[in-house]
């Protein structure tokens, strides 16, 4: 399988989702969103690459960003000025994940997940509890790239982190890690393969028991790139990642690439997933997951 652009596929997905939710209460017409105009808040060269944006929710001001490379940033004012807020630990950000329940507790996976030739090695997992001035490593440090964080949003001790691992060989330490005790014990509860880690994790907004994993079978090597195989696919869990099953209805049959995840927060039972596989597209499920309807065959190929 050709490698995807996933960074586009996942904000595809993502605004789908919100529209919407947001088409529910407003009138949306061709002026709706005339006067707009995008600007820059940030870099975008190799170092400034996004790799995970975050916000503080209810607060439009607050915005938390993570590069390739660079580290993570914060601001105050909505995206005018942005200051380092992780400059002592490792610059490679995975994910960035604001503790639904308490604005001031932040998540941080180390370890770019947009596996070019070009990316960084993580060192494991870190959370703030002062709005990013301080900060405390809390394991996994063998997994080297962790793409997603989730927190349960009923209980701030529990926490899941989709590990991803290495891009140059087999690892044990891919998979989907969760803890019960705001990262002093981490448990795997959902292994991956040696060659097949965690892409993507979603949780359902309002039942953090209803969990929804992306496993992705790859490899690199410094001249070629393999993406898919028989060990990827989309898993659910509904006991809070006890037990899973493998969701398959509707979706593409054969072997899978890259998966990414989308939950409604307005209708969590409103699922959506793009999904690199002989026929790559946005996938949208009504019913948790249980079945799938292809929405749209339109991908970025890089």
């Amino acid at each position: 399988m050709t490698p995807i652009r996933f960074a586009s596929w996942r904000t595809l997905a993502l605004t789908l989702v919100a529209s919407t939710s947001f088409a529910q209460g407003v009138q949306v017409d061709s002026d709706t969103f005339g006067g707009l105009e995008a600007r820059s808040i940030g870099p975008a060269v190799m170092s400034g690459r996004v790799s995970a944006i975050d916000a503080v929710p209810g607060d439009r001001l607050t915005i938390y960003v993570g590069a390739a490379s660079g580290g993570l940033w914060k601001s105050d004012d909505g995206g005018v000025r942005f200051k380092p807020v992780f400059d002592k630990y490792n610059p490679s950000i995975g994910d960035v994940r604001v503790d639904p329940r308490n604005p001031k507790t932040i998540w941080v996976g180390t370890g770019e997940s947009w596996v070019r030739n070009s990316v960084s090695v993580g060192d494991g997992i870190y959370r703030s509890t002062d709005g990013g001035d301080n900060w405390q490593k809390l394991g996994l440090e063998k997994t080297e790239r962790i793409a997603r964080v989730a927190v349960d949003p009923a209980d701030s001790s529990k926490v899941f982190a989709c590990a991803l691992g290495p891009l140059f060989n087999d690892s044990d330490e891919r998979g989907v890690y969760v803890t019960k005790d705001a990262g002093k014990t981490w448990t795997k509860a959902l292994a991956g393969a040696p060659d097949a880690g965690c892409a993507d994790l979603a949780l359902d907004p309002k039942d953090g028991k209803t969990v929804y994993a992306a496993i992705w079978q790859h490899r690199r090597k410094p001249d070629f790139f393999t993406s898919g195989g028989p060990k990827s696919g989309l898993f659910k869990s509904t006991d809070g990642g006890v037990t899973w099953k493998r969701l398959a209805k509707g979706l593409p049959e054969g072997d899978l690439g890259r998966i990414a995840i989308a939950v409604s927060p307005a209708q969590p039972n409103v699922v959506y997933a793009t999904v690199e596989s002989r026929k790559t597209g946005l996938y949208k499920s009504e019913d948790g997951g249980e079945s799938w309807t292809l929405m749209s065959t339109a991908a970025v190929v890089a």
